[in-house]
């Protein structure tokens, strides 16, 4: 059996996976989306296709390991209906266990993937915090969560207008 055409056959990992989809022809890409999806793709968008095969081979694998991720939709979906709008998110947002976190940079894409404990996977090397990551593949200061989009940058309130300071 050709690996080139049907890589997932003994998955070792979902991380594995999706490395390997850069790799993959595009007749590997089409028959992988028809598997997951069922159905033909919706585009031939090579990018657009490996990214949304890649959350899906995440959501298939982790959805079982955060429990509570149920829950919380379910009560964001209670609030969208009673309120008709939803809460802003909490300021230290960390997505579930297994999203992995792609940020282009000066040309080059970095995968960061998020692990349990609040640990994070990036280049086969554990870390405890997003920011230290980022100032590795800048070489300056960077917020971490901002970075990756985790969190909008924060512009400074002007003062309304006849207001004292």
């Amino acid at each position: 059996m050709n690996q080139k055409t049907h890589p997932f056959v003994t998955p070792p990992s979902v991380v594995a996976q999706i490395t390997q989809l850069p790799s993959l022809d595009m007749a590997a890409i089409k028959a992988l989306w028809k598997r997951l999806y069922g159905g033909d793709t919706p585009t031939h968008n090579r990018q657009f296709l490996e990214r949304r095969i890649a959350h899906k081979l995440q959501m298939i694998e982790f959805r079982k390991v955060d429990r509570n991720m149920l829950e919380s939709n379910q009560r964001r979906i209670a609030t969208l209906i009673e309120r008709g709008k939803m809460q802003t998110p909490t300021k230290h947002y960390i997505p579930p266990v297994g999203t992995v976190l792609t940020r282009l940079y000066q040309d080059v894409e970095h995968w960061v993937t998020i692990e349990a404990e609040g640990t994070y996977e990036y280049q086969g090397r554990r870390y405890d915090n997003l920011s230290v990551i980022a100032r590795e593949i800048t070489g300056t200061r960077w917020s971490g969560p901002l970075f990756f989009g985790l969190r909008k940058q924060e512009t400074a309130k002007k003062p309304k207008k006849g207001a004292r300071k």
